[in-house]
């Protein structure tokens, strides 16, 4: 072994021993233990051999099997060597017996999964409001590091197989929250792709498979939430999925204008919304004074960090901070809150808006200082996005907004998909804010580790 080698083994050894002793492990208390049960049994033990030590009449094949032909500190040494080495090697195969099935699909070690496991769960605690397709990246990005997650999603949803369960079940819109419970459960498991299946054919085409299961769910236990809550134990997921509300009939409402007609026109629906080919002036929800899930408005008021975003500006944030109890739970909150601007522009939604049209929208409609600051993309990257892709870009300086909020500007792009944000790249800034703003202790930022 050269002298590169030697110093990388006995590095490892040493990063291997500061895990082990890492508070919060729950490993040396019951090592502690373990020692202090051995050692009053071999006390007892002690107390019968030093009886038969002391008897003169014993068969010669007793003192040959208690060694009592070698000297006194012979018989230490060997006990000790003997003993210690039984109980190490007794301690490790059982340690991979018990654990052998739930290992087989990483090649962490023990100690690295434990070490990894307990400092998730020191993590901090943070609420992410939204839904559609960006509220999952981020908690792909931030269940990494944190166990303490919280999604709190729209259920204005009215489109898609999520619409047609609504209207023939009456029950709360499923895909989004489906989608957040797959994202915060193991990406591999072959469970969570059952999950985001769906079918292509027949009377089911359409339908996720996922949808349908917490349907069924919700049948079984009374209501969505709990249903979410008992597929998170199915998918076992760290954190938990909670709709912003529990009233099945809310509607998303929008007043357009259209260029040939001089009076504002509602359009009803989530799905319609986007199509509907209008300006957006405002959204409101119907019916009025529509309540929060209090487990959701526990959630934010217990948080670290709330994170609002990403998502369809209109149709998934909006809808959450509408929600009465939301936006006043967010202000009450002693937690930094962080608004995450799209990547890119939404057709029917905010054609050519900017980073500050997105704040100016917020403003509007939940009212000035829901947020502390504002994270947004600075990569406009070319490969891979296609001809309809448009950016959102930070628009004038000079703009009122800017002067009320800090705004962080980064590359948060996904390579494959660059309208979209990169989970890893998205938690990574999300995690320097909340430390620079706070003071925090660093958090350490695994990319490699993400997936």
């Amino acid at each position: 072994m050269n002298a590169f080698h030697l110093k990388t083994s006995v590095r490892r050894s040493r990063n291997v021993l500061i895990k082990w002793m890492t508070p919060g492990l729950r490993i040396k208390r019951w090592l502690v233990v373990l020692m202090f049960g051995i050692t009053v049994l071999a006390l007892g033990l002690a107390q019968v051999i030093a009886s038969a030590y002391r008897a003169s009449d014993l068969p010669e094949v007793v003192s040959i099997a208690t060694l009592r032909f070698l000297p006194v500190w012979a018989r230490v040494l060997l006990s000790a060597v003997l003993g210690g080495g039984a109980i190490a090697l007794a301690l490790v195969q059982l340690s991979r017996s018990f654990l052998a099935p739930f290992v087989l699909q990483t090649r962490e070690s023990l100690i690295d999964m434990m070490y990894t496991h307990s400092r998730r769960q020191r993590g901090l605690k943070v609420v992410a409001i939204g839904g559609g397709t960006g509220l999952p990246s981020v908690l792909r990005g931030l269940k990494v590091h944190s166990t303490n997650l919280t999604a709190i999603v729209t259920v204005a949803d009215d489109g898609g197989s999520s619409g047609r369960l609504r209207r023939e079940l009456g029950i709360l819109p499923p895909g989004d929250l489906r989608s957040n419970v797959a994202a915060l459960a193991n990406d591999e498991n072959l469970m969570t792709q059952l999950f985001q299946y769906r079918f292509a054919n027949g009377g089911l085409e359409g339908h996720s498979f996922g949808n349908l299961f917490l349907t069924a769910m919700a049948d079984i236990t009374g209501s969505m939430d709990k249903a979410v809550a008992e597929t998170g134990r199915v998918l076992a997921i760290d954190g938990q999925v909670l709709p912003a509300t529990l009233q099945q009939d809310v509607t998303l409402i929008a007043e357009m204008r259209f260029a040939d007609e001089p009076r504002l026109r509602r359009v009803t629906g989530e799905s319609q919304i986007p199509i509907a080919g209008g300006k957006i002036e405002r959204v409101f929800l119907h019916p009025d004074q529509v309540r929060a899930y209090p487990e959701a408005v526990r959630s934010i008021l217990g948080a670290n960090c709330i994170v609002i975003g990403p998502g369809s500006l209109y149709t998934s944030i909006l809808p959450n901070l509408l929600v009465s109890g939301i936006t006043e739970a967010i202000r009450a909150s002693s937690a930094y809150t962080i608004y995450v601007c799209n990547v890119a522009t939404q057709q029917g939604e905010t054609d050519g808006f900017t980073v500050a049209d997105h704040i100016a929208v917020l403003e509007a409609h939940a009212g000035r200082g829901v947020f502390d600051a504002v994270l947004a993309n600075n990569s406009y990257p070319s490969k891979n996005a296609g001809d309809s892709t448009r950016y959102v870009l930070p628009g004038p300086e000079s703009h009122a907004v800017y002067q009320r909020y800090k705004v962080v500007m980064a590359d948060l792009t996904d390579e494959e998909r660059p309208w979209r944000h990169d989970p890893v790249k998205l938690a990574s800034a999300l995690l320097a804010m909340y430390q620079d703003a706070t003071q925090a202790v660093p958090v350490h930022v695994d990319a490699a580790a993400a997936f």
